[in-house]
């Protein structure tokens, strides 16, 4: 904790990239540890295979019904973790915020300069006429939802399997890190491609990389400094 405040301190443009196991304390389950949601199987299909852009599309029914009940969190609040990176941001230290979470609760606790590279759960489309619709359309609608103007399906505005991501949210998230003095990694395995490939663009050099996860990621042999532990607890212990 010591090294990670100095190299806070120190640091004039820090961003954050996260994953999943930052929400973990808010009560949202991660993806890819061993009890994670991605080792389980649902009627002998994978959760990849029921996030995917070909489920959606052709099984709607079947990817609401694993969406409501394992991907949308309504109830979930930012936790310490959040809060301190919304501290870090007001501070003026944190000159941007990567997500690879679709829950949106980086916003809820207060940072404006986000960047959801999946997207967010509280943004939802209809795929005929455009329409914007929030979460709740979502929440209050069984089965599929239907647009009430035109009886589109809505989609939520998340990158499934088999979608690329938003370029423009892309692009703004590795030009923030190829100019970063300090990035901090935390709470991803960095398996899920391409969002773990941004990591290139982070040259080193008189740089520092800051790895904060429960487990080894690929990012740890070249890090700065690497904390395993629980990251709410961590990321909380700083000072602004």
């Amino acid at each position: 904790m010591k090294t990670l405040q100095e190299i806070v301190d120190r640091s004039k443009r820090i961003v954050f990239f996260g994953g999943a196991g930052v929400s973990v304390a808010s009560g949202i389950p991660d993806f890819r540890s061993a009890d994670g949601l991605f080792a389980k199987r649902f009627g002998g299909l994978t959760p990849e295979m029921m996030l995917s852009e070909s489920c959606f599309y052709l099984h709607p029914d079947r990817f609401y019904e694993f969406y409501r009940a394992y991907m949308i969190h309504p109830d979930a609040q930012p936790n310490a973790a959040h809060r301190a990176l919304a501290r870090l941001e007001a501070a003026g230290k944190l000159g941007g915020l990567i997500t690879q979470n679709i829950d949106g609760l980086h916003r809820k606790a207060g940072n404006r300069l986000v960047y959801e590279l999946h997207g967010s759960v509280h943004e939802n489309h209809c795929l005929e006429c455009g329409r914007f619709f929030p979460l709740e359309a979502i929440l209050r609608t069984p089965g599929v939802p239907k647009c009430p103007d035109c009886g589109g399906v809505i989609k939520p505005s998340v990158t499934l399997y088999g979608e690329p991501l938003d370029h423009y949210v892309s692009t703004g998230a590795c030009r923030e890190i190829s100019r970063c003095d300090a990035l901090i990694v935390a709470g991803t395995s960095l398996q899920v491609e391409p969002a773990a490939s941004f990591l290139s663009y982070f040259r080193g050099g008189c740089r520092e990389l800051v790895v904060i996860n429960r487990e080894k990621t690929p990012a740890d042999e070249r890090a700065t400094l690497v904390l395993h532990g629980d990251i709410e607890e961590i990321l909380s212990g700083l000072c602004v």
